[in-house]
């Protein structure tokens, strides 16, 4: 990760525009903070990837979070290319911005270089087939550029460098970890299953139950503010949650055939089933956070 880090530091200076992509679904916690503040400098797109698996309100809310910051964001399918047109338009308009200082450098009618940072999962790898229409002609070597470092071609005036995937030594805060479990950034063998399913069950709850009750066909009778978050429960009301919650569980699995011998729950087998749903997008548009 070090290694990798330096890399992307030193490339930087070849570079005009940064895309990062995000999860649409978890903008927040699929963020490297590692990397935020050496591209800080930067003109800077973020593509917000898998809007279609994400709500679409709180996409839109999203996307003008980020206005109201100072970024240009743009909503894409990368596996549909949508939005991948909203990206290239992004991109000239973001170098309109900084050409008049080049142009009086004497550098005219070079490539726009746009390098594309994302952490693993994120459908960094897919968005640039996508914007490059698998077509990933290598451009040649750069001034200043190893031999092994090549670029992709977009149009005529972008070229893309791609980045490895690269995640963070240390999250900031248990959520953050928990959220990138949801989506499947963190490899199973780093998790507990039943734990990350239990609280994206414990969340779908509150946040989106009616998608639940379609889903699975099982009653849920917890209602909630959509991804609102209530800190004044007292323990008797977490307790009540924690009991509703493990009644939806076990009722999603006796619907489900995830039973043992004797009628017990199969943990492993309703959570997979619990998580494979949520990320396969079977389970609708759903988004796990807010901005704050």
């Amino acid at each position: 990760m070090k290694k990798t880090k330096e890399q992307i530091i030193e490339d930087l200076k070849l570079i005009d525009i940064v895309i990062e992509i995000l999860d649409a679904r978890v903008p927040l916690a699929s963020q490297n903070p590692d990397i935020e503040d050496a591209i800080k400098n930067k003109k800077k797109i973020i593509v917000l990837n898998k809007a279609d698996l994400a709500d679409n309100n709180a996409t839109n809310k999203w996307i003008e979070y980020y206005r109201k910051e100072g970024i240009k964001a743009v909503a894409v399918e990368a596996n549909t290319s949508k939005g991948i047109k909203d990206v290239i338009e992004a991109i000239k308009e973001k170098y309109s911005e900084i050409k008049e200082k080049y142009a009086q450098k004497g550098r005219i009618g070079k490539a726009i270089r746009v390098m594309v940072v994302g952490i693993p999962n994120v459908g960094k790898s897919t968005f640039i087939n996508s914007i490059a229409k698998r077509n990933t002609a290598k451009v040649g070597n750069k001034p200043g550029v190893t031999k092994q470092k090549q670029w992709i071609k977009v149009t005529n005036d972008i070229e893309l460098m791609d980045t490895p995937g690269m995640l963070w030594p240390k999250f900031k805060d248990n959520e953050q970890g928990v959220h990138l479990a949801f989506v499947g950034t963190i490899g199973d063998n780093a998790i507990d299953k039943e734990e990350i399913a239990y609280y994206l069950l414990d969340y779908l709850i509150k946040n989106y139950p009616q998608k639940l009750v379609e889903r699975f066909n099982v009653e849920v009778h917890k209602t909630g503010n959509e991804l609102d978050v209530d800190t004044s429960i007292s323990n008797e009301e977490i307790k009540k949650e924690q009991k509703e919650t493990m009644e939806v569980l076990e009722d999603i699995a006796r619907k489900r055939g995830a039973l043992l011998s004797g009628g017990n729950i199969n943990m492993q087998k309703i959570s997979d089933i619990i998580l494979n749903e949520f990320q396969s997008g079977k389970l609708g548009r759903i988004t796990i956070e807010l901005p704050r």
